[in-house]
């Protein structure tokens, strides 16, 4: 079991993720877009030591203080294969459009579509999950998903912006709607949510 913790990051709040396997103490942060002093002195006082910095998609509010996180805590960056190419293009991160000083960066851990990773004793399955943006995906362990930018509370992510493809966020959305039982969502911005009230409630989920 992975206990969860969500500190909010950067001007627009993104919700950057602090997850520890409860069984071995082993951690991850997902999406740290800017830095958490908070966070920082969490992660130091329960050893100074990180597994991963997991990334849900390419955009500079989830991406920024990746690198330097994982160089501070020894962690390995992971991501989806096709959102490699986010972390080191300045067009497609949106670091160009918001004048933002980013060294561009390569994840040491590239996951396929269905692959996980073990965080000490817990799967975390990865699913490729396109339309925000090309190169995005969810993280899915015990009752949990983290999704990005893919679903809001009663909302979805933008796809005006490059890469992002309306075609692709409704199969995506599909797909998350087609998801065996209830999950307890934290959303890449705003109010968490659960799958079930989406399946219910959501505008574009309720028409699928």
């Amino acid at each position: 079991m992975i206990k969860t913790e969500v500190y909010p990051v950067t001007e627009i709040e993104t919700n950057c993720s602090y997850l520890v396997d409860e069984a071995t103490g082993k951690s991850a942060v997902v999406d740290p877009g800017g830095r958490s002093d908070s966070l920082i002195k969490k992660i130091q006082s329960d050893g100074g030591k990180l597994d991963y910095v997991m990334l849900t998609h390419g955009h500079y509010d989830h991406i920024c203080y990746a690198k330097p996180l994982a160089d501070e805590f020894g962690a390995k960056i992971v991501t989806g294969k096709h959102n490699n190419r986010f972390l080191s293009n300045p067009s497609l991160n949106l670091t160009a459009k918001h004048f933002i000083d980013m060294e561009p960066f390569s994840a040491d851990i590239l996951l396929d579509d269905g692959e996980s990773i073990m965080l000490g004793e817990t799967k975390i399955t990865y699913y490729y999950t396109p339309g925000h943006t090309s190169g995005c995906g969810i993280y899915v362990f015990d009752d949990c998903i983290i999704c990005g930018d893919l679903l809001f509370r009663d909302s979805l992510g933008r796809t005006d912006l490059p890469t992002g493809d309306d075609y692709m966020m409704i199969q995506s959305h599909k797909r998350l709607k087609n998801f065996e039982g209830d999950y307890r969502v934290i959303t890449g911005h705003g109010p968490f949510t659960t799958l079930e009230y989406e399946r219910r409630h959501n505008p574009l989920m309720g028409r699928l």
